[in-house]
């Protein structure tokens, strides 16, 4: 067996996590170009507009931490085929930026990652070329049009992965009823936000159901069933996933708020412009003196938010402890991730190992 570095976990995962996403951003590259000529020969200009519009933000990057997750399972079950496990994962990050499409008309953000979002660069479109008719609803239903030939676009690639029958079906099935889940965080998460009634139950049903299924139990499992792995191997990585996922969406909560814009490409303001309840939002919510509570309150959905306003907001959530109390929840979180790796009892190599630690230790220090 192959012995690691004498690299920390955190310096292995971010090394390891470069070579994946050089690999999966090659692959979608490559994709990419196949998908602009094959649908303008077949389907002409017009589509082209909805398609570009996708394949824009599915190339414009991210960790690809989905994709290198479903390699990671795939490797850590014994999978050898390289090239179909880098197709599995340009699959499940093409399944990702259907979601971004579908997140930001949801949440009416202008930016994603640093550029225009897909439905307001239509609707840019749609101004630059002079067309008659709403342009914003016009951006809106060719981005809806774009989501959904990316989606359909990765679930006939999985359908034709050159693995067994038995295990794409399982791959498959494992992918939607993760999506189902993540539809019911995401109508969870909009619902805590126009409910008077928030709960921290509430909030950690957007955690484990938005977050945690998606981002890290189901790339980890669909990679291990992809090479074959069996219930009690994808049952093992079950109680890690689910507690890094949840320190992920925590962290990313925090940056959302106190993270760098440059960074998260995102502006810090949207969540609370959006009146997301969080573990930070709510905690500050009840904890904050009765003033700063109030104030808060009125922020929270206020679209109109300014910036003095919104630094105000930050500091009624440092004073009232919610900061603190969050970042304890994502140690907290990220402990029990690592706990369940150190005593597993899967005999999984350790450069997954190393990993899957790596990557929990990092939650805690991410930046975006």
């Amino acid at each position: 067996m192959k012995k690691l570095s004498t690299k920390s976990d955190v310096e292995y995962f971010l090394t390891q996590l470069r070579v994946y996403k050089n690999q999966i951003d090659s692959e979608i590259s490559d994709y990419s170009k196949q998908v602009q000529k094959s649908t303008l020969q077949h389907y002409g200009n017009h589509s082209r507009v909805a398609t570009d519009a996708y394949l824009e933000i599915l190339n414009r990057g991210g960790k690809r931490i989905r994709g290198a997750l479903a390699m990671t399972g795939y490797y850590m079950s014994g999978g050898t085929d390289h090239q179909m496990i880098l197709k599995a994962a340009r699959s499940l990050e093409m399944i990702h930026a259907y979601l971004l499409i579908m997140d930001d008309i949801q949440d009416r953000s202008v930016s994603r990652r640093g550029g225009t979002t897909a439905h307001v660069a239509l609707g840019e479109y749609h101004n630059q070329k002079n067309l008659s008719g709403n342009s914003e609803h016009f951006g809106v239903s060719i981005a809806l049009n774009a989501m959904g030939i990316g989606n359909h676009a990765a679930q006939v690639t999985i359908a034709n992965l050159e693995v067994a029958e038995e295990l794409r079906l399982k791959a498959l099935s494992i992918l939607n009823q993760s999506v189902i889940i993540t539809a019911h965080g995401q109508t969870s998460d909009i619902m805590n936000e126009v409910n008077g009634e928030v709960t921290m139950r509430d909030v950690d049903n957007v955690l484990q159901w938005k977050t945690a299924h998606y981002t890290f139990l189901n790339p980890l499992t669909f990679g291990q069933v992809l090479a074959g792995a069996d219930c009690q191997a994808t049952d093992a990585i079950r109680e890690y996933a689910l507690s890094a996922g949840r320190a992920f969406q925590i962290t990313d909560d925090i940056l959302g708020i106190f993270g760098s814009e440059r960074a998260s490409g995102k502006s810090s303001l949207d969540d609370i412009r959006e009146g997301k309840r969080t573990i930070l939002t709510l905690y500050a919510l009840k904890h904050a003196e009765k003033a700063d509570r109030h104030f808060l309150m009125q922020m929270l959905g206020n679209s109109e938010l300014s910036q003095s306003e919104f630094e105000q907001c930050k500091s009624i959530i440092v004073e009232s402890g919610a900061l603190a109390y969050t970042q304890s929840e994502a140690e907290k979180s990220v402990q029990k991730a690592v706990y369940s790796i150190e005593h597993s009892s899967q005999n999984w190599p350790p450069e997954q190992n190393s990993f899957l630690r790596g990557l929990a230790q990092y939650l805690l220090t991410r930046t975006a």
